[in-house]
């Protein structure tokens, strides 16, 4: 079976071969594409003579090369690739060229994403420390009920925009209550709420799920959307309101991008809560989604969020870094 690097060049020669007629004079274009916690490769098809990549479908080298892994059978995994990339050359909306910067400056929103898991991304988008993770922003190009479709906010886009991180973070701040409101549910009303939805009448969902005492309930915090809603964790008052309503401190666990856990301090040691927060991260969270293998302590009288532990690895991929070796140097001349 071909390493991954001899796959990648495999499929930049072969992968037109699999696509239909009318694609035959497109190019293929492979590159390296920063994402949220890893960098993957995507190959695009561009018409001969276009560069505007953005308007191309994209799909992954690194998925592709799971599937080869899983069927073992090159020219399958090829076909089904080209499959894909016709399918989202069909379903891709069309894009105006126009794009209207002046109301952009109403849609930047601000998401939480790990400093340590993205330095090479941090490098090249406007950012601001919040404990181990780091404030980014994004643009809300489009928002309806079929989903959103933003994009990150990286220094050449801040600077068409003609805003500094100051301006950024002070537009984000207003936008991002306003268009994803933050949420504060109890564990067992997120349960029920999905029982619901799968036809289970709602007193029968009561009964399945029983009652749980306040103080030992966990609360998710997230947005109305669901969607890169730990950013919530921000709105300190929402904090606040629960803190009181348990008459406790809080410790906050990253559960994922898109939500945290609250509960009250009573429920445990934060560094075994660590633990359990970064159990789940390596077996039930994708990368793309991992926040933090830290928890984090919510003050409600200092009214103060900060980290509760400091784990040794902060590393969200389960890579650890190794230490700098350090040499001693002798003094020959002794």
């Amino acid at each position: 079976m071909m390493n991954y690097e001899l796959f990648k060049e495999v499929v930049a020669e072969k992968f037109k071969e699999f696509m239909p007629e009318e694609y035959k004079d497109y190019k293929v274009d492979v590159h390296s594409i920063t994402k949220v916690n890893q960098t993957m490769d995507g190959i695009n098809l561009v018409p001969t003579g276009d560069d505007r990549l953005s308007t191309s479908p994209t799909i992954y080298i690194n998925n592709m090369y799971e599937h080869y892994k899983k069927c073992e059978d090159l020219q399958e995994m090829l076909q089904s690739a080209a499959e894909s990339m016709v399918k989202a050359f069909v379903e891709a909306p069309n894009v105006s060229p126009k794009v209207d910067f002046d109301t952009a400056k109403d849609n930047i929103i601000m998401v939480l994403v790990n400093t340590e898991q993205n330095k090479g991304m941090l490098e090249n988008v406007p950012s601001r420390q919040f404990q181990d993770l780091s404030i980014i922003y994004r643009w809300v190009v489009d928002k309806d009920r079929d989903g959103i479709s933003s994009t990150i906010v990286n220094n050449g886009l801040a600077e068409k925009l003609g805003m500094n991180e100051e301006q950024l973070y002070k537009a984000a701040v207003e936008n991002t209550v306003r268009l994803f409101p933050p949420t504060v549910k109890s564990m067992n009303d997120v349960i029920r709420d999905m029982m619901m939805a799968d036809g289970m009448p709602g007193e029968i969902a009561d009964m399945m799920i029983g009652e749980v005492p306040e103080e030992n309930m966990m609360y998710v915090i997230s947005n109305d959307r669901g969607v890169n809603g730990a950013a919530s964790m921000l709105y300190e008052d929402n904090l606040h309101k629960l803190a009181e309503k348990l008459e406790t401190d809080l410790y906050i666990m990253p559960s994922s991008l898109h939500e945290v856990i609250a509960v009250s301090v009573n429920m445990g040691d934060p560094n075994e809560l660590a633990q359990m927060v970064n159990e789940i991260n390596m077996d039930q969270v994708s990368l793309d989604e991992r926040l933090s293998n830290q928890v984090y302590h919510y003050d409600k009288d200092l009214r103060k969020l900060s980290l509760a532990t400091d784990t040794p690895n902060k590393r969200l991929d389960g890579i650890v870094a190794e230490p700098k070796l350090i040499y001693e140097v002798k003094d020959q001349s002794r």
